[in-house]
């Protein structure tokens, strides 16, 4: 069973195997359990533990977490609720189409912002994010193909600007991929 080592990350590994670590230690976590708030949880935990245990600008995240489909929202008015994270408080509600995370739903596609001050309509919710990536996670569908239906998003900032590239891009859709037959949505 796995248990709270699953948040060590040893020093000096590769932005790469950090994730592959999060990867596996989120399987064993999920195993048999299929409820959303509790691998979300864990999910948000271990991307956090992750990212404190790489060189800069990794280190520098300073929000971490999830944003789910708001199920009392109707469907011409989709929005997101806030879910697990790690980080400062945060906006509760994200309309779809507004900020990145709402354009990341309502799109079903990832949004890596190396410069939040440059997306137009950048919901600040933390005024010391600098970079962000979004990643919608898909059932029924994957990100991208304009098909299936966004149950959540992953939501990660930097307080440095150019905080995340095409590796953090990949590894968190992958996350996404596994967290979208996970869970019972």
């Amino acid at each position: 069973m796995v248990h709270a080592d699953a948040s060590n990350f040893a020093s000096g590994v590769t932005k790469e195997e950090a994730y592959e670590q999060v990867l596996m230690q989120a399987e064993g976590l999920f195993y048999e359990q299929r409820n959303w708030v509790c691998n979300l949880a864990n999910a948000a935990s271990l991307l956090w533990h992750a990212y404190h245990s790489l060189p800069p600008p990794s280190n520098a995240v300073n929000w971490a977490g999830f944003y789910v489909l708001d199920p009392s929202s109707p469907p011409e008015k989709s929005q997101l609720i806030l879910g697990p994270f790690q980080g400062k408080v945060a906006c509760q509600t994200i309309a779809f189409g507004r900020g990145v995370c709402g354009t990341a739903a309502a799109e079903a596609r990832t949004q890596l912002v190396p410069d939040v001050d440059a997306f137009p309509g950048h919901i600040a919710c933390d005024g010391d994010s600098r970079s962000e990536v979004v990643v919608p996670i898909v059932v029924d569908g994957s990100v991208g193909e304009g098909k299936g239906k966004v149950v959540a998003i992953i939501d990660v900032d930097c307080a440095a600007v150019g905080g995340f590239d095409e590796v953090d891009q990949l590894w968190l859709e992958r996350l996404a991929v596994l967290l979208a037959k996970s869970c019972y949505w």
